[in-house]
Protein backbone atom coordinates (compact mmCIF):
# COMPACT_ATOMS: atom_id res chain seq x y z
CA UNK A 1 0.00 0.00 0.00
CA UNK A 2 1.58 3.49 -0.92
CA UNK A 3 1.73 5.75 1.85
CA UNK A 4 0.38 9.08 1.92
CA UNK A 5 0.81 12.38 4.06
CA UNK A 6 -2.45 12.58 6.03
CA UNK A 7 -4.68 15.75 5.04
CA UNK A 8 -5.95 18.30 7.48
CA UNK A 9 -9.27 17.49 6.57
CA UNK A 10 -12.04 16.46 9.16
CA UNK A 11 -13.18 13.29 6.78
CA UNK A 12 -9.54 12.19 7.44
CA UNK A 13 -10.04 12.12 10.93
CA UNK A 14 -13.30 10.90 11.10
CA UNK A 15 -11.34 7.67 9.21
CA UNK A 16 -8.47 7.29 11.91
CA UNK A 17 -11.23 7.83 14.85
CA UNK A 18 -12.95 5.40 13.61
CA UNK A 19 -10.42 2.75 12.81
CA UNK A 20 -8.85 3.55 17.01
CA UNK A 21 -12.20 3.11 18.17
CA UNK A 22 -11.34 6.66 19.81
CA UNK A 23 -13.02 10.40 19.12
CA UNK A 24 -11.54 13.03 16.46
CA UNK A 25 -10.56 15.51 19.17
CA UNK A 26 -8.66 13.03 20.58
CA UNK A 27 -7.19 12.30 17.12
CA UNK A 28 -6.21 15.41 16.94
CA UNK A 29 -4.68 15.90 20.18
CA UNK A 30 -2.28 12.92 19.40
CA UNK A 31 -1.48 14.30 15.99
CA UNK A 32 -0.34 17.21 17.39
CA UNK A 33 1.11 16.04 20.44
CA UNK A 34 -1.09 17.24 22.74
CA UNK A 35 -1.53 16.26 26.18
CA UNK A 36 -4.67 14.40 28.15
CA UNK A 37 -4.42 11.08 25.90
CA UNK A 38 -4.12 7.93 27.86
CA UNK A 39 -1.39 5.64 26.23
CA UNK A 40 -3.53 3.15 24.92
CA UNK A 41 -5.54 5.92 23.09
CA UNK A 42 -2.14 7.27 21.95
CA UNK A 43 -1.40 3.74 20.62
CA UNK A 44 -4.59 3.20 19.38
CA UNK A 45 -4.06 6.35 16.81
CA UNK A 46 -0.55 5.57 15.80
CA UNK A 47 -1.33 2.11 14.60
CA UNK A 48 -4.60 3.19 12.90
CA UNK A 49 -2.05 5.45 10.97
CA UNK A 50 0.02 2.94 10.09
CA UNK A 51 -2.72 0.61 9.25
CA UNK A 52 -4.47 3.29 6.85
CA UNK A 53 -1.72 3.73 5.09
CA UNK A 54 -0.72 7.14 6.15
CA UNK A 55 2.83 8.72 6.77
CA UNK A 56 3.16 9.76 10.44
CA UNK A 57 3.69 13.06 11.35
CA UNK A 58 7.24 14.31 11.52
CA UNK A 59 7.32 14.45 15.46
CA UNK A 60 5.76 10.68 16.13
CA UNK A 61 7.53 8.94 13.04
CA UNK A 62 11.01 8.61 15.66
CA UNK A 63 8.52 6.85 18.34
CA UNK A 64 8.04 3.52 16.57
CA UNK A 65 10.88 0.63 16.22
CA UNK A 66 8.53 -0.93 13.83
CA UNK A 67 5.51 -2.73 13.33
CA UNK A 68 4.79 -5.84 15.39
CA UNK A 69 1.48 -8.48 14.35
CA UNK A 70 -0.04 -9.86 17.59
CA UNK A 71 -2.49 -12.47 16.91
CA UNK A 72 -5.33 -13.99 18.89
CA UNK A 73 -8.31 -15.71 19.07
CA UNK A 74 -11.92 -14.18 19.60
CA UNK A 75 -12.03 -11.66 22.49
CA UNK A 76 -15.21 -13.12 23.83
CA UNK A 77 -12.98 -15.14 26.29
CA UNK A 78 -11.70 -12.31 28.48
CA UNK A 79 -8.31 -13.81 29.24
CA UNK A 80 -7.34 -12.93 25.37
CA UNK A 81 -7.90 -9.12 25.56
CA UNK A 82 -5.68 -9.14 28.79
CA UNK A 83 -2.68 -11.20 27.07
CA UNK A 84 -3.45 -8.66 24.23
CA UNK A 85 -3.06 -5.54 26.23
CA UNK A 86 -0.08 -6.78 28.03
CA UNK A 87 1.52 -7.48 25.29
CA UNK A 88 1.13 -4.45 23.26
CA UNK A 89 1.74 -2.38 26.07
CA UNK A 90 5.10 -3.74 26.55
CA UNK A 91 5.90 -3.71 22.69
CA UNK A 92 4.93 -0.03 22.87
CA UNK A 93 7.11 0.48 26.03
CA UNK A 94 9.82 -0.67 23.90
CA UNK A 95 8.78 1.64 21.39
CA UNK A 96 7.34 -0.93 18.78
CA UNK A 97 3.59 -0.28 17.43
CA UNK A 98 1.77 -3.77 17.85
CA UNK A 99 -1.12 -4.35 14.80
CA UNK A 100 -3.67 -6.65 16.94
CA UNK A 101 -5.16 -8.96 14.48
CA UNK A 102 -8.47 -10.81 16.39
CA UNK A 103 -10.28 -13.89 14.93
CA UNK A 104 -13.75 -14.84 14.93
CA UNK A 105 -15.88 -17.89 13.40
CA UNK A 106 -16.01 -17.76 9.67
CA UNK A 107 -14.13 -13.88 9.78
CA UNK A 108 -10.31 -13.17 8.94
CA UNK A 109 -8.05 -16.41 8.42
CA UNK A 110 -4.75 -16.50 11.00
CA UNK A 111 -2.81 -17.40 7.76
CA UNK A 112 -4.99 -13.95 5.90
CA UNK A 113 -4.12 -11.92 9.01
CA UNK A 114 -0.49 -13.11 8.49
CA UNK A 115 -0.27 -12.09 4.70
CA UNK A 116 -1.40 -8.87 5.80
CA UNK A 117 1.09 -8.35 8.22
CA UNK A 118 3.18 -9.04 5.85
CA UNK A 119 2.43 -6.60 3.37
CA UNK A 120 2.78 -3.99 6.28
CA UNK A 121 6.31 -5.49 6.41
CA UNK A 122 6.02 -6.46 10.21
CA UNK A 123 9.55 -6.92 12.37
CA UNK A 124 8.14 -10.01 13.64
CA UNK A 125 4.83 -11.47 15.18
CA UNK A 126 3.61 -13.09 18.58
CA UNK A 127 0.61 -15.87 18.33
CA UNK A 128 -1.50 -16.19 20.91
CA UNK A 129 -3.33 -19.67 21.20
CA UNK A 130 -3.42 -20.09 17.58
CA UNK A 131 -3.02 -22.68 14.99
CA UNK A 132 0.41 -23.31 16.44
CA UNK A 133 -1.81 -25.13 19.30
CA UNK A 134 -3.67 -27.08 17.11
CA UNK A 135 -2.03 -30.83 16.78
CA UNK A 136 -4.24 -31.57 13.88
CA UNK A 137 -3.22 -28.20 12.04
CA UNK A 138 0.11 -28.33 9.80
CA UNK A 139 2.96 -26.02 10.95
CA UNK A 140 4.15 -25.45 7.52
CA UNK A 141 3.01 -22.08 7.73
CA UNK A 142 5.38 -21.02 10.55
CA UNK A 143 8.03 -23.26 8.96
CA UNK A 144 7.40 -20.64 6.18
CA UNK A 145 7.31 -17.73 7.94
CA UNK A 146 10.77 -18.49 9.20
CA UNK A 147 11.70 -19.17 5.97
CA UNK A 148 11.49 -15.95 5.13
CA UNK A 149 12.95 -14.38 8.18
CA UNK A 150 10.62 -13.30 10.02
CA UNK A 151 10.74 -13.81 14.04
CA UNK A 152 8.20 -15.40 15.64
CA UNK A 153 6.88 -16.06 19.48
CA UNK A 154 4.34 -18.91 20.48
CA UNK A 155 1.95 -18.33 23.54
CA UNK A 156 0.42 -21.18 24.99
CA UNK A 157 0.95 -24.24 22.71
CA UNK A 158 3.95 -26.08 22.26
CA UNK A 159 4.58 -26.69 18.39
CA UNK A 160 7.20 -29.27 18.54
CA UNK A 161 10.23 -28.51 15.51
CA UNK A 162 8.96 -25.01 15.08
CA UNK A 163 11.60 -22.61 14.87
CA UNK A 164 10.80 -20.36 17.42
CA UNK A 165 10.35 -19.55 21.43
CA UNK A 166 7.60 -20.45 22.93
CA UNK A 167 5.91 -19.35 26.35
CA UNK A 168 3.30 -21.48 27.98
CA UNK A 169 1.04 -21.85 31.48
CA UNK A 170 2.40 -25.04 33.34
CA UNK A 171 -1.01 -27.15 32.99
CA UNK A 172 0.56 -30.22 34.95
CA UNK A 173 0.79 -28.09 37.58
CA UNK A 174 -2.38 -25.66 37.53
CA UNK A 175 -4.19 -29.80 37.46
CA UNK A 176 -2.35 -30.38 40.54
CA UNK A 177 -3.31 -27.15 42.00
CA UNK A 178 -6.97 -27.84 41.28
CA UNK A 179 -7.01 -31.52 42.43
CA UNK A 180 -5.26 -31.03 45.69
CA UNK A 181 -7.20 -28.15 47.16
CA UNK A 182 -10.73 -30.43 45.91
CA UNK A 183 -8.75 -33.58 47.97
CA UNK A 184 -8.37 -30.92 50.65
CA UNK A 185 -12.26 -30.26 50.75
CA UNK A 186 -13.08 -34.04 50.72
CA UNK A 187 -14.02 -34.62 47.26
CA UNK A 188 -13.30 -37.68 45.48
CA UNK A 189 -15.76 -37.54 42.66
CA UNK A 190 -13.84 -35.19 40.56
CA UNK A 191 -14.50 -34.54 37.11
CA UNK A 192 -12.86 -32.43 34.47
CA UNK A 193 -14.91 -30.22 32.03
CA UNK A 194 -12.39 -29.32 29.29
CA UNK A 195 -12.20 -28.13 25.63
CA UNK A 196 -11.36 -30.05 22.21
CA UNK A 197 -8.43 -32.05 23.07
CA UNK A 198 -6.68 -31.21 20.02
CA UNK A 199 -5.21 -28.46 21.38
CA UNK A 200 -1.84 -29.12 23.42
CA UNK A 201 -3.19 -26.40 26.58
CA UNK A 202 -6.88 -29.04 26.78
CA UNK A 203 -4.26 -32.39 26.18
CA UNK A 204 -1.78 -31.60 29.10
CA UNK A 205 -4.49 -30.62 31.31
CA UNK A 206 -6.83 -34.15 30.82
CA UNK A 207 -3.26 -36.21 30.58
CA UNK A 208 -2.62 -34.63 33.76
CA UNK A 209 -5.45 -34.88 35.57
CA UNK A 210 -5.78 -38.63 34.47
CA UNK A 211 -2.47 -39.22 35.70
CA UNK A 212 -3.38 -37.73 39.34
CA UNK A 213 -6.73 -39.55 39.88
CA UNK A 214 -4.99 -42.58 38.69
CA UNK A 215 -2.22 -42.07 41.09
CA UNK A 216 -4.23 -40.82 44.34
CA UNK A 217 -7.31 -42.50 43.96
CA UNK A 218 -6.43 -45.73 41.97
CA UNK A 219 -8.74 -44.40 38.79
CA UNK A 220 -7.79 -46.84 35.66
CA UNK A 221 -10.56 -45.80 33.60
CA UNK A 222 -10.00 -41.53 33.44
CA UNK A 223 -12.65 -41.44 30.38
CA UNK A 224 -15.60 -41.81 32.60
CA UNK A 225 -14.63 -38.59 34.55
CA UNK A 226 -13.27 -36.32 31.42
CA UNK A 227 -16.23 -34.29 28.96
CA UNK A 228 -14.86 -32.71 25.95
CA UNK A 229 -16.86 -29.34 24.50
CA UNK A 230 -15.74 -26.29 23.60
CA UNK A 231 -14.00 -23.45 25.89
CA UNK A 232 -17.83 -21.49 26.40
CA UNK A 233 -20.29 -20.71 29.10
CA UNK A 234 -22.25 -23.58 27.11
CA UNK A 235 -19.82 -25.97 26.61
CA UNK A 236 -18.97 -25.90 30.28
CA UNK A 237 -22.47 -25.89 31.09
CA UNK A 238 -23.12 -29.73 28.53
CA UNK A 239 -19.78 -30.66 29.79
CA UNK A 240 -20.76 -30.53 34.29
CA UNK A 241 -24.37 -31.27 33.58
CA UNK A 242 -23.39 -34.29 32.32
CA UNK A 243 -20.60 -34.77 35.39
CA UNK A 244 -22.97 -33.88 37.73
CA UNK A 245 -25.87 -36.28 36.55
CA UNK A 246 -22.96 -39.26 36.86
CA UNK A 247 -22.71 -38.53 40.51
CA UNK A 248 -19.25 -35.99 40.47
CA UNK A 249 -19.82 -33.76 43.13
CA UNK A 250 -16.77 -31.18 41.85
CA UNK A 251 -15.89 -30.04 38.55
CA UNK A 252 -12.74 -28.25 37.14
CA UNK A 253 -12.85 -26.39 33.98
CA UNK A 254 -10.52 -25.59 31.43
CA UNK A 255 -11.95 -21.98 31.29
CA UNK A 256 -13.37 -19.50 33.73
CA UNK A 257 -16.32 -19.11 30.88
CA UNK A 258 -16.87 -23.39 31.08
CA UNK A 259 -16.43 -23.01 34.85
CA UNK A 260 -19.31 -20.03 34.38
CA UNK A 261 -21.59 -22.30 32.26
CA UNK A 262 -20.74 -25.16 35.11
CA UNK A 263 -22.25 -23.20 37.99
CA UNK A 264 -24.98 -22.89 35.53
CA UNK A 265 -25.75 -25.95 35.23
CA UNK A 266 -25.63 -27.28 38.69
CA UNK A 267 -28.27 -24.31 39.31
CA UNK A 268 -30.70 -26.23 36.58
CA UNK A 269 -30.66 -29.34 38.24
CA UNK A 270 -31.15 -27.74 41.61
CA UNK A 271 -27.77 -27.65 43.42
CA UNK A 272 -26.46 -25.57 44.91
CA UNK A 273 -22.62 -24.02 44.27
CA UNK A 274 -20.48 -24.65 46.44
CA UNK A 275 -22.55 -26.51 48.95
CA UNK A 276 -23.75 -29.25 46.70
CA UNK A 277 -21.28 -28.85 43.38
CA UNK A 278 -17.69 -27.15 43.69
CA UNK A 279 -16.39 -25.67 40.57
CA UNK A 280 -13.04 -24.58 39.68
CA UNK A 281 -11.96 -22.34 36.66
CA UNK A 282 -8.63 -21.76 34.46
CA UNK A 283 -7.44 -18.33 33.97
CA UNK A 284 -8.51 -15.91 36.28
CA UNK A 285 -9.75 -13.53 33.66
CA UNK A 286 -10.84 -9.58 34.55
CA UNK A 287 -13.75 -9.61 36.67
CA UNK A 288 -13.87 -13.55 37.57
CA UNK A 289 -13.84 -12.54 41.11
CA UNK A 290 -16.90 -10.55 40.97
CA UNK A 291 -19.36 -13.48 39.71
CA UNK A 292 -21.68 -15.53 41.85
CA UNK A 293 -20.19 -17.33 44.03
CA UNK A 294 -16.74 -15.60 43.26
CA UNK A 295 -15.04 -18.50 41.32
CA UNK A 296 -12.04 -19.99 42.50
CA UNK A 297 -10.06 -20.98 39.95
CA UNK A 298 -6.02 -21.27 38.79
CA UNK A 299 -4.35 -17.91 37.85
CA UNK A 300 -2.31 -17.63 34.29
CA UNK A 301 0.34 -15.97 35.04
CA UNK A 302 -0.33 -13.41 32.30
CA UNK A 303 2.06 -10.45 32.87
CA UNK A 304 5.25 -12.60 33.02
CA UNK A 305 4.30 -14.48 30.32
CA UNK A 306 3.40 -11.20 28.19
CA UNK A 307 7.34 -9.83 29.49
CA UNK A 308 8.90 -12.94 28.30
CA UNK A 309 6.96 -13.56 24.97
CA UNK A 310 7.62 -9.44 23.91
CA UNK A 311 11.96 -9.94 25.51
CA UNK A 312 11.78 -13.06 23.35
CA UNK A 313 10.69 -11.66 20.33
CA UNK A 314 12.83 -8.52 20.64
CA UNK A 315 15.62 -9.94 20.99
CA UNK A 316 15.22 -12.07 18.07
CA UNK A 317 14.59 -8.95 15.89
CA UNK A 318 17.56 -7.66 17.37
CA UNK A 319 19.50 -10.82 15.52
CA UNK A 320 19.90 -12.33 19.24
CA UNK A 321 18.25 -15.75 19.05
CA UNK A 322 16.47 -16.51 22.00
CA UNK A 323 16.40 -20.23 23.95
CA UNK A 324 14.06 -22.76 21.33
CA UNK A 325 12.85 -24.76 24.67
CA UNK A 326 9.56 -24.07 25.84
CA UNK A 327 8.96 -21.75 28.86
CA UNK A 328 6.60 -22.81 31.25
CA UNK A 329 4.87 -20.19 33.67
CA UNK A 330 3.77 -21.56 37.31
CA UNK A 331 0.19 -21.06 37.61
CA UNK A 332 -1.31 -19.59 40.76
CA UNK A 333 -4.77 -21.02 42.78
CA UNK A 334 -6.94 -18.55 43.68
CA UNK A 335 -9.58 -19.60 45.93
CA UNK A 336 -12.56 -18.03 46.58
CA UNK A 337 -16.53 -19.08 46.80
CA UNK A 338 -17.28 -22.04 44.16
CA UNK A 339 -15.77 -24.45 46.30
CA UNK A 340 -16.30 -25.92 49.31
CA UNK A 341 -16.26 -29.42 51.63
CA UNK A 342 -17.94 -32.23 50.15
CA UNK A 343 -21.66 -33.05 50.95
CA UNK A 344 -21.93 -36.20 52.85
CA UNK A 345 -25.25 -36.43 51.42
CA UNK A 346 -25.03 -35.49 48.00
CA UNK A 347 -26.73 -37.67 45.54
CA UNK A 348 -25.41 -40.40 43.29
CA UNK A 349 -21.38 -40.08 43.98
CA UNK A 350 -19.47 -41.87 41.76
CA UNK A 351 -17.60 -44.56 44.53
CA UNK A 352 -13.52 -43.69 44.36
CA UNK A 353 -11.05 -45.12 46.44
CA UNK A 354 -9.52 -43.15 49.32
CA UNK A 355 -6.73 -40.40 48.57
CA UNK A 356 -3.18 -42.25 49.55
Amino acid sequence: MARTTLPSVRTRLTDLAEQAGVSTATVSRVLNGKPGVSAQARQAVLTALDMLGYERPEKLRMRSAGLVGLVVPELTNPVFPAFAQVIETMLSDRGYTPLLCTQSPGGTTEDQYVELLMDHGVDGIVFVSGLHADTTASKDRYHRLRGRGVPIVLVNGYAEGVDAPAVSTDDTAAMDQALRHLYSLGHRAIGLAIGPTRFVPSQRKRDAFASLIEKHQGVTDPDAHVVSTLFTVEGGHAAAAELIRSGHTAVVCGSDLMALGAVRAARSLGLRVPEDVSVVGFDDSPLIAFTDPPLTTVRQPVSAMGHAAVSALVAEIAGTPAARAELLFHPELVVRGSTGSAHVTAPARVSAPAVS
